[in-house]
């Protein structure tokens, strides 16, 4: 019984943070498509300034569940993996927002193929991250991508380090790439 109460009372706290990134972000509704891929329309686009900001924002509220989630759920006895529950996040941020989130692999193997930096873009950003830099973004494609390191602790590097190794000072890190449609850029 402790442990229901343990988990619904980190699914509340869990939604309420969903919550509230979908209220700063969201759009007036609109009916999802149910393609994996959204139609990005002029009306979707915004201003480089704007979503590099909303970039930051959106870090900021993807790191803080994680921490959340990592702090009031994730335990041995669970089943759930909170960066693999991000991804039910990113999915509907994807269709409110028309942005786009995903981890990416930086100095640790990655436990999820679909965690390999597969573009370009990634697999520079994963280098970028893994040298030191707190982000590293370009303008490619129509879009804003920005790539911003999560530091990995504790259970994360016991799985993606295979095992008890001795503690580096190099710092453990997965990427988190965010990608917002941008408009054109005047000259």
């Amino acid at each position: 019984m402790p442990q229901l109460i343990s988990w619904l009372r980190t699914a509340l706290v869990a939604c309420a943070v969903f919550g509230l990134a979908v209220s700063l972000f969201a759009d007036p509704a609109k009916p999802s498509t149910g393609k994996p891929k959204p139609v990005i329309e002029d009306q979707d686009r915004v201003p480089v300034e704007v979503a590099r900001d909303r970039a930051r924002m959106m870090h900021e509220i993807y790191s803080s569940t994680l921490d959340v989630i990592h702090d009031r759920y994730f335990h041995d006895d669970k089943s759930a993996i909170p960066a693999r529950a991000m991804e039910d996040v990113f999915r509907e941020m994807n269709a409110r927002s028309k942005s786009e989130a995903r981890w990416i692999a930086v100095n640790l193997r990655a436990m999820s193929i679909d965690h390999e930096p597969e573009t370009d873009f990634e697999k520079q950003a994963a280098r970028e991250l893994a040298s030191g830099k707190s982000e590293f973004e370009k303008i490619e494609d129509g879009y804003l991508r920005r790539a911003t390191p999560i530091p990995l602790t504790g259970g994360c590097i016991s799985c993606h380090e295979g095992g008890f190794k001795p503690p580096t000072k190099v710092a453990k890190l997965a990427g988190l790439v965010i990608s917002i449609p941008v408009k054109a850029s005047t000259p």
